[in-house]
């Protein structure tokens, strides 16, 4: 029976977007809306803001996801076609390149130029892209994958906020935003740290804490803006 294990790194590829969009799509709307509701009472306005900021948000994570992540394809497409003109031009000196990194690694110089030499035959690119340059298929990066997850994670986290303002009190309105947000960011930090193999607590309270900073900040340039324009 084969025995398959389990890796956290298996997830980094999808989990790193998805994370960073949910937590910046709280984070970010709530501290917009948090900071309006300071600066105005009435709930039409905070709606709108917090729409816009979800849509505009939403968006610009996409953009900026699938710019930051083709800019790292391009730069591993470069070096993969790199490595395949060297395998083209100087076959000898790649495999004494790939021996000499088992080598570094532990195995005898005898055994490295075996193990070198057979994968080599099997994928001389595939061995020298894991071993050489580090590229590993968990890693390797999806600019449209990073793009849609971000856009997504960031409306469903955004979301919290503009909802909340739609059942919250309205002289209560900024503090239900940001306790309600406050308690979406714990439990994201917590579930995040959970697939990701790390401490429920350390995970939650990081989050909680440039959360609360955030949302403190915006309110207060908020009821500041918000008694100067009044």
């Amino acid at each position: 029976m084969q025995h398959r294990e389990f890796h956290h790194s298996e997830r980094i590829g999808w989990l790193r977007a998805a994370v960073l969009g949910a937590n910046d799509g709280i984070l970010s709307t709530a501290s917009l809306v948090v900071g309006v509701a300071a600066a105005t009472a009435a709930r039409q306005q905070v709606l709108v803001a917090g729409v816009a900021g979800l849509v505009a948000g939403a968006l610009s994570m996409a953009a900026g996801e699938y710019v930051s992540v083709s800019s790292q394809a391009d730069t591993e497409q470069a070096d993969l076609a790199r490595e395949r003109t060297e395998l083209a031009t100087y076959p000898k000196a790649e495999e004494d390149e790939l021996t000499e990194i088992y080598v570094r690694r532990g195995l005898d110089a005898t055994l490295a130029r075996t193990v070198a030499q057979q994968l080599m035959a099997k994928d001389a690119l595939a061995a020298h892209a894991r071993d050489e340059l580090g590229f590993t298929e968990e890693l390797t990066a999806r600019p449209l994958q990073a793009a849609l997850t971000s856009a997504a994670t960031f409306a469903v986290g955004a979301g919290v906020p503009v909802l909340t303002i739609l059942i919250a009190p309205v002289s209560t309105l900024g503090l239900t935003v940001s306790a309600v947000s406050l308690m979406c960011l714990i439990a994201l930090g917590a579930i995040a740290a959970r697939a990701g193999g790390a401490s429920l607590a350390v995970g939650a309270a990081r989050v909680a804490f440039w959360g609360a900073v955030a949302m403190a900040a915006t309110a207060l340039v908020g009821r500041l803006f918000g008694t100067a324009v009044g």
